[in-house]
């Protein structure tokens, strides 16, 4: 409510005023008499004071100009002659300049030339002096006074806009229980705490009015609430005037329209259009949209209090079933996720509840009601059509196990499939759908699987262990239908892998001056455990002096380290090992390791890598020779009739000559038909020797009779992959000097000793 102050209150506070200033000017002459008495001689300091009425201004005075304002007084006057100044804001400062002046400044009368606005300047902060009239020096302190500007109601409250725009929820609570749906603010700029500036706020007026449905406001805070329950069928908006009023005198007051828009809430019940649907569909069959189920509502299209959601809440304890909805139409869509099975169940019978995604409401006597039941029902009744089904195994994927190795017609388990549309067995033909190494055989009666060839763990077709095999069921319905079932083949491991030389570890270099410097030596198996690491290593003492040059230092398990016994000559050793598994199955390795120069002491002069490109520069005319080998051999069932050459000749003297060892024993690499040559090149151009050798090796094959029919000649015997055999000669591979023309004589030189006899002086450096 607005407040004013009473005119006797005014007026008693104003003679308080004058009573003060009297006894106060009283006191001062008294001390002033008492002071100027006795000795005329004495020089006394007196008390100064400033009296001055009071000063007050009201804004916007009309005048007239200049307007006296109040008066000053100083007792300085009663000694000399003086003269009143006045400076600062408002005199000769900002925000004012000439505003306040002192036009009698021998009595001190202040006066006002325009008019006064409080809500730019509230107060003047002005300084009063007083001078003597015949020096013009300053003979007292400055008297600071505040002007103040009384206020006066000239602003009414203003609203920030003309028109406002808001938005309620039709489902909005009514009265002190729900939240203000719009809170009305408007300023007055006069003086704060005053009447003035004290605003109230009234609905004036409302567009369109309900009995049902309205709007009040708070006069105090501007809080606009809802008085009843809206509805938004009946009244989408309203439009309400707002006035904002002060407490001044006369009271000042201005308007705003507030435009409420009310968005439509959920107080329509979703309603199916039919009570009972019925489908009929396909046993066996995943499907989408096998049934669409409408529903009608009242509510504004496209909102959450028209979208719906649906769920069956009987009838799909086994989760075959799924509903959706279609959110351009609003409809239910029934989906089969899980094929159904007419055997099992030929009639579903399920329950299928909708209700909006936003909460349903009611309104009961003005005050919002959430009811009991928000959600619709109907029935759904779904019919199974039976057809072939494929047959189904018992089970769909099963486990056996089976040693490594295993030969041939070794039983490994069965493959058990049933028709679900017969009762009566023998109907079903079962075959191989996935056997990648062909292993396997199945019966096709009584799917019995049993191998036909052996079985490796090894095999790159055997994952973990693990061996998959696929059969597929077939029934002799119309059409035939296939199932398919899965057998695990678990291999356990035997011992059946030696260990053998990694890669990296076949080919070693070692500086000539690095003494006790140790080689890593690393071998591996394709066993599993216990049937691999770790590993035994051993030199094998029976090939010549071995010991004598190497020994073997530590063994980690999975390696060793070799080491020279001493220092060696510079050239290629082989170095047999022995290397033995967790079992004890072991077989003969050899390491090629080259003692060679370091400047550095570190690194080869020639590295092992550009060493090895020499050597393949150096052996490619023999590769010619083999390839001329490989085409001499297509011709010997045409050399049947060739007369036979000498097999053995005069003994080629020995002459000094570079050893080569050519290796072709690796696993899993063996050709049906292995050539293995040692043999001793004599000094000269080696592309020259090897064409030699290439021609009389060619000579000798087309010479060489069929063995066919001769009993002393004896039979070839191929060796097992990974086995190391010593052939009984090598007299078979060597030539005599009367095989050679001429020509080929005088280019090779001197005569070159047998392979036996160099192989057998040689020991085992290459």
């Amino acid at each position: 409510m607005c407040s004013r102050v009473h005119p006797a209150l005014l007026l008693l506070l104003a003679l308080l005023m004058l009573v003060s200033t009297v006894n106060s000017t009283r006191q001062e002459n008294d001390d002033l008499t008492n002071q100027t008495k006795g000795d005329s001689r004495l020089l006394r300091r007196s008390k100064r004071r400033w009296v001055i009425t009071t000063l007050e201004l009201e804004e916007e005075d009309p005048g007239p100009f200049p307007k006296f304002v109040g008066e000053l007084f100083n007792n300085m006057s009663a000694n000399m002659e003086i003269i009143y100044l006045i400076r600062g804001p408002g005199v000769d400062e900002y925000p004012e300049i000439g505003l306040f002046s002192i036009e009698d400044n021998v009595n001190g009368k202040i006066y006002v030339h325009r008019p006064v606005d409080r809500e730019k300047t509230p107060s003047f902060k002005v300084y009063f002096d007083v001078a003597n009239r015949l020096t013009g020096h300053i003979v007292d302190k400055s008297l600071i006074v505040n002007i103040r500007i009384k206020d006066v109601n000239d602003h009414a409250p203003e609203f920030p806009e003309k028109e406002f725009n808001i938005s309620v929820k039709e489902d909005h609570a009514a009265g002190i229980q729900g939240q203000p749906v719009f809170q009305m603010s408007a300023v007055d700029l006069d003086q704060e705490n005053t009447p003035n500036s004290q605003v109230l706020y009234f609905l004036v007026s409302q567009t369109p009015v309900l009995r049902e449905s309205g709007f009040r406001i708070d006069r105090v805070s501007g809080e606009v609430r809802l008085s009843g329950c809206l509805d938004y069928e009946m009244a989408p908006r309203f439009t309400l005037l707002i006035e904002a009023r002060d407490c001044g005198n006369p009271p000042l007051s201005s308007t705003a329209t507030v435009h409420v828009h009310v968005q439509d809430s959920n107080n329509h019940m979703p309603r199916f259009t039919q009570d009972h649907y019925n489908v009929q569909i396909s046993e066996g069959w995943a499907s989408q949209g096998v049934l669409r189920l409408g529903v009608q509502d009242g509510d504004s299209p496209s909102t959450a209090a028209w979208r719906v959601k649906f769920n069956i809440t009987n009838g799909n304890e086994e989760g075959h079933f799924h509903i959706s909805t279609d959110p351009e139409t609003n409809e239910g869509i029934l989906n089969i996720i899980k094929p159904l099975d007419h055997e099992t169940q030929a009639e579903w019978n399920l329950v299928v509840a909708v209700e909006n995604e936003e909460p349903l409401f009611s309104c009961d006597a003005g005050q919002l009601q959430r009811p009991r039941q928000a959600s619709a029902s109907a029935t759904v009744s779904v019919w199974v059509t039976n057809v072939n089904d494929p047959p189904t195994f018992h089970p769909g994927t099963f486990i056996v196990s089976e040693v490594d190795g295993a030969g041939p017609g070794t039983q490994l388990g069965m493959f058990n499939a049933t028709d679900p549309d017969r009762t009566a067995a023998g109907q079903i033909r079962y075959k191989l759908a996935y056997d990648p190494a062909n292993w396997v055989s199945i019966d096709e009666r009584s799917g019995v699987v049993i191998t036909v060839k052996p079985v490796d763990r090894e095999s790159p077709h055997v994952n973990d262990s693990i061996y998959v095999i696929i059969a597929h069921a077939v029934d002799d319905g119309v059409p035939p239908q296939t199932g398919t079932g899965t057998m695990l083949l678990f291999l356990s491991d035997v011992n059946d892998n030696a260990p053998t030389l990694r890669l990296s570890s076949q080919h070693l270099e070692v500086c000539q001056s690095a003494g006790d410097k140790s080689l890593l030596i690393e071998a591996e198996d394709s066993d599993l455990e216990p049937y691999s690491d770790p590993f035994t290593f051993k030199l094998d003492s029976t090939w010549g002096d071995t010991e004598d040059m190497w020994r073997l230092g530590e063994n980690r398990g999975c390696s060793v380290e070799l080491l020279m016994q001493r220092s060696l000559p510079l050239g290629d050793y082989s170095v047999p090992l022995l290397i033995g598994d967790k079992q004890g199955l072991s077989q003969k390795q050899t390491v090629h390791v080259r003692v060679c120069s370091c400047p550095d002491g570190f690194t080869c002069a020639e590295p092992l890598i550009a060493r090895a490109g020499v050597m393949k520069g150096a052996l490619a005319p023999l590769c010619v020779a083999f390839m001329a080998l490989a085409a001499a051999l297509l011709l010997l069932l045409r050399c049947r009739l060739v007369s036979e050459a000498n097999r053995q000749g005069p003994s080629v003297p020995q002459d000094e000559g570079i050893q080569t060892l050519l290796a072709w024993n690796e696993e899993s690499r063996a050709d049906p038909l292995q050539v293995c040559l040692n043999t001793v090149v004599p000094r000269g151009p080696l592309e020259m020797r090897a064409g030699v050798m290439a021609k009389v090796l060619s000579q000798q094959l087309c010479g060489t009779r069929d063995p066919e029919g001769d009993p002393g000649y004896p039979p070839h015997v191929y060796a097992e992959e990974g086995e190391c055999e010593q052939a009984d000669s090598l007299s078979s591979l060597t030539f005599s000097e009367h095989d050679l023309p001429p020509d080929v004589l005088d280019s090779l030189g001197p005569k070159a000793a047998p392979l036996e006899e160099i192989y057998s002086q040689s020991a085992f450096r290459s």
